[in-house]
């Protein structure tokens, strides 16, 4: 009877540690979460809304990995197409593949990288990835298209930016051939959706349909 009760006590007393222990793990996440940088919090909220996990699971893949922030949307497009979870994608990212050969093993198409564009020619750093998606998507001939890990990156970018903000793709492009980092893009649209948001609807003084006093 004593080792019965001594058992339970051992068996309660680990639920309780373990319970403990998760608890810590999540403060210490959303802690990290708030010290982080206002630009890269930014950020990261965004990859969290537009493909649909926690803000803690971004964060903790980053923590874990240690990636450039610019790749975590990588990371986790390429999950979300796949259907596997975050660490699948970087389990073959830690044995030398490159994103495009990930994404080869997960049977992904190029085009799911792309967004339409205008007519317009498009100048790095899309120039080339896009003169493949020009010439080979009306043939169906994918299997010709190679993209490296930096188009790949910058299409995937290119791809979660505009759809997030809901902006013309043309402007990213635009932005990015000038140089500037997709952290730097991101806050700057997201810096400009506020004011337009802090400015409101404009009031006009003298409304229509109604008649001031005489």
């Amino acid at each position: 009877m004593v080792d019965r009760k001594l058992g339970l006590q051992i068996w309660m007393l680990a639920i309780v540690a373990l319970v403990l222990t998760t608890g810590l793990a999540a403060q210490n996440i959303n802690l990290g979460l708030s010290l982080v940088d206002g630009k890269v919090k930014s950020f990261y909220l965004g990859i969290s809304s537009y493909f649909g996990v926690p803000e803690a699971r971004v964060l903790e893949v980053q923590k874990i990995y240690r990636l450039p922030d610019e790749e975590l949307p990588v990371v986790f497009f390429i999950a979300a197409r796949a259907r596997v979870e975050p660490a699948v994608v970087m389990n073959l990212r830690l044995k030398g593949m490159s994103w495009w050969d990930i994404s080869l093993h997960f049977g992904l198409t190029p085009e799911v990288f792309f967004v339409e564009v205008g007519s317009v020619r498009v100048g790095p750093p899309y120039g080339r990835a896009y003169g493949y998606y020009f010439k080979y998507r009306e043939r169906n001939a994918w299997d010709k298209v190679v993209l490296s890990d930096i188009e790949v990156v910058n299409l995937v970018n290119l791809k979660f930016i505009s759809e997030y903000h809901k902006i013309p793709p043309e402007r990213v492009i635009e932005m990015r051939g000038r140089g500037e980092k997709f952290l730097d893009i991101h806050e700057k649209i997201m810096k400009e959706k506020g004011k337009a948001n802090s400015k409101g609807p404009s009031k006009s003084k003298n409304q229509p349909g109604k008649k001031g006093k005489k």
